[in-house]
């Protein structure tokens, strides 16, 4: 079975082909804004404008025609909508073209089922942060659990904002951490732990509020110091909650080498493994939305034209988990 697939959902445009053996093909273009964040309309116009040459060069890759596919997987959500209308039309027009199978999967537990693809994982809790979304999911009884997450903004979406404050490019996550790799200092500043879940607004308001008064390194090093002990004490928990011996970290994020590090330690002192997916999974990528959308398509599970609109508050505790059995 060979399935391409088709990200949208926010910067990344990225078309991926899986089989069961192997991953054909991972191309992607990323949407750069000039300044600022990403800006909804441009971002869907860069996706339309690299839309053929990315999937072109995806089936080159693979040294596939678009005719010997068996099926077409595309982020429905959650996501940017007019991001997600470019991967929408790009699936239904390749599968009515060439009757082809349509999937449409949910982008969270994408990420989640390359992370184990990718690595030895099985039944993870894994910790999802990423510039859309911040959350600890496990699998219990048929669904994907939110265990905990943000209660404003993703995680993702706080570096890129103090960063551009401090004047640094976006994504801000990589600029961040280059300048806290610079020193061992942090400041006081709020623990941005609620409960089970995570607040980072308050903290970048914190932060941006010493710009100019502390060093950049100084303010960089302490935000991500506080926000990673943050989720990585609510992942703990999490685990401990259900006897977890697995954690998996993934989303744009989790590329971050220190995140990694607080893991991996906590991780050890409990006697678990911790999993981490190549960086060139762990952000944005058309792989894992084939892998997703192959492990469904077996299962079964499919998307008809009537039903493959958008879903940009789409939640992956509402998806119900058909293609995994519980022991």
């Amino acid at each position: 079975m060979k399935i391409l697939g088709i990200e949208s959902t926010a910067h990344t445009l990225g078309v991926g082909i899986v089989s069961e053996e192997e991953i054909l093909a991972n191309q992607r273009s990323m949407f750069e804004p000039d300044e600022g964040g990403i800006h909804p309309r441009k971002a869907a116009e860069h996706h339309y404008q690299h839309a053929l040459e990315i999937l072109n060069n995806a089936l080159q890759e693979a040294d596939l025609e678009a005719g010997e596919l068996d099926g077409i997987a595309f982020s429905q959500g959650p996501g940017i909508p007019q991001c997600l209308d470019v991967g929408a039309v790009m699936a239904r027009s390749l599968a009515l073209r060439y009757d082809l199978e349509l999937i449409g999967v949910n982008h969270c537990l994408a990420h989640i089922s390359i992370g184990k693809r990718t690595t030895r994982a099985e039944n993870p809790t894994t910790l999802y942060v990423s510039g859309g979304n911040s959350q600890i999911i496990e699998l219990r009884s048929g669904r994907y659990r939110i265990i905990g997450e943000t209660l404003d903004i993703a995680l993702g979406n706080a570096l890129d904002k103090l960063a551009r404050e401090m004047d640094y490019p976006h994504p801000g996550g990589p600029e961040i951490e280059k300048l806290a790799e610079k020193t061992d200092e942090i400041i006081d500043i709020s623990y941005p732990i609620k409960g089970m879940d995570f607040s980072f607004s308050g903290l970048v308001t914190e932060c941006e509020r010493k710009i100019g008064k502390k060093d950049d390194k100084i303010i960089a090093n302490s935000f991500q110091e506080h926000s990673y002990s943050a989720v990585v004490e609510a992942l703990e928990r999490a685990m401990a909650q259900e006897n977890s011996d697995e954690a998996l970290l993934t989303g744009g994020v989790a590329i971050n080498s220190r995140l990694r590090e607080m893991v991996e330690k906590m991780c050890e002192q409990r006697d678990a493994e911790a999993y981490f997916p190549p960086s060139e999974y762990c952000m944005d990528n058309g792989t894992m939305i084939a892998h997703q959308g192959m492990i469904e398509l077996k299962a079964d599970i499919e998307t008809d034209v009537e039903s493959s609109g958008k879903k940009p508050n789409w939640r992956p505790d509402e998806v119900e988990v058909e293609w995994i059995k519980e022991d």
